[in-house]
């Protein structure tokens, strides 16, 4: 009696187990289940976990449709994102590596040595002691003006150093001293005409032509010796009152030998290291006065071909406002006609003997500044008016805007 039941038992047993190797061999042969179950031929590796949990994630019969369709949107939007967030990354290395080969390099000379260490008006003078021997070292001169030079964070020295050929001093008369500024609210008692320029081109003129000969003195610039460097000064108070001012800050140049100018008994220009132009306020009749004349006039370019009275003799500069001269330029580029009117006042300037030079040239956008820079000195100008001096200087127009991209 015993047997019987652990008899139907073990059949019960066995009936189960068949049953379960049945339909595990159903539902493996069935070609829609594979998504259900972990199905891989004998000795193939077995996938792992995860890829499992994802393909289970976008499958509607395990998820249901709607959630396995928005699954799916999730996995796009990742995979659109991933591949943008790679665009943009080797986009920008292009970019820095643009950068990189474009960029010009920097000379090693006293000059960018004084632009690193440069914090304030009184280091104008105190950064030439000691003198450096290779002050102006690898300095190409370039026909090019610092406009609104005091504005720079290194005055004077940011100029010379990018070889810039002429610099700008705003002036204002403060009793005895002559302050720099462009407006009155930004003058400051430790930024004065002598500071920033008078006492630091003495200093340098002086250690340059130490060992030269007493009968020529050189210039700034090693590359060539014979480059004036032109000191615009815009008088912005009377210009009267401020002219005997002037005159005596000047004395330390003059006194010197280095200063350009008319001499009046051998009616000749002699030409100087620094070579001193009055504008704004200075007051013309103040300049020709003078017989022996330290300080040439800024004469109006747009009035010069109908005007006889500058010359050579009491002018250096001949300067207009690009928008008063030829109206608005758009960012397409001059017309014909403004081209036209630009060529014949730089031509005007050329039989003067005087150095034409056009202020606010528009800045943006870019490809409009570098157009008109390239017309102006293939027109031959005399003076490039410039806001970023490096750019013009040493930067290869050509490559300053490459694929859309402004890399200086």
């Amino acid at each position: 009696m015993a047997v019987l039941p652990l008899f139907s038992r073990l059949s019960s047993r066995r009936s189960d187990s068949l049953s379960d190797t049945s339909l595990s061999e159903r539902r493996l042969s069935d070609p829609s289940n594979k998504s259900l179950y972990t199905y891989h031929e004998p000795g193939q590796k077995a996938p792992h976990r995860w890829a499992v949990r994802f393909k289970s994630r976008l499958d509607p019969r395990i998820v249901g449709k709607k959630k396995a369709r928005r699954n799916r949107v999730v996995v796009v939007v990742a995979l659109i994102v991933a591949l943008g967030g790679i665009a943009v990354l080797v986009w920008f290395s292009l970019v820095l590596t643009l950068i990189d080969r474009l960029t010009p390099t920097v000379p090693s000379n006293g000059l960018q040595r004084i632009l690193k260490t440069w914090k304030s008006p009184a280091d104008s003078v105190a950064a030439l002691s000691p003198w450096p021997e290779d002050f102006s070292q690898g300095i190409p001169p370039v026909q090019c003006h610092s406009h609104n030079d005091y504005w720079r964070s290194v005055p004077l020295y940011e100029a010379m150093a990018a070889g810039c050929t002429g610099v700008e001093a705003d002036i204002w008369l403060e009793g005895s001293d002559l302050l720099v500024g462009h407006r009155k609210r930004s003058l400051s008692p430790d930024r004065t005409l002598k500071t920033l320029y008078i006492d630091p081109l003495t200093t340098i003129l002086s250690n340059v032509n130490a060992n030269s000969s007493a009968n020529s003195s050189v210039g700034i610039f090693d590359v060539d010796h014979t480059t004036s460097l032109t000191l615009l000064i815009d008088i912005k108070t009377d210009g009267n009152a401020t002219w005997p001012v002037l005159l005596n800050h000047l004395a330390p140049l003059r006194s010197g030998g280095w200063l350009s100018h008319w001499n009046g008994t051998s009616k000749t220009l002699v030409h100087g290291p620094v070579t001193v132009v009055g504008t704004g306020n200075t007051v013309f009749d103040l300049v020709v006065a003078e017989e022996d004349r330290y300080v040439f006039f800024d004469a109006p370019l747009n009035d010069l071909a109908q005007n006889s009275t500058y010359t050579s003799e009491n002018s250096y500069y001949t300067s207009v406002s690009l928008k008063k001269a030829v109206g608005v330029v758009w960012p397409w580029g001059p017309t014909d006609n403004q081209k036209q009117i630009m060529q014949k006042m730089i031509s005007a300037a050329s039989e003067r003997g005087l150095l034409s030079r056009f202020w606010s040239i528009p800045s943006w956008p870019v490809s409009l500044r570098m157009r008109l820079w390239r017309f102006l000195v293939d027109r031959g100008v005399g003076m490039l008016n410039v806001d970023d001096v490096v750019e013009a200087t040493r930067w290869n127009w050509d490559w300053c805007i490459v694929a859309g991209l402004v890399l200086c």
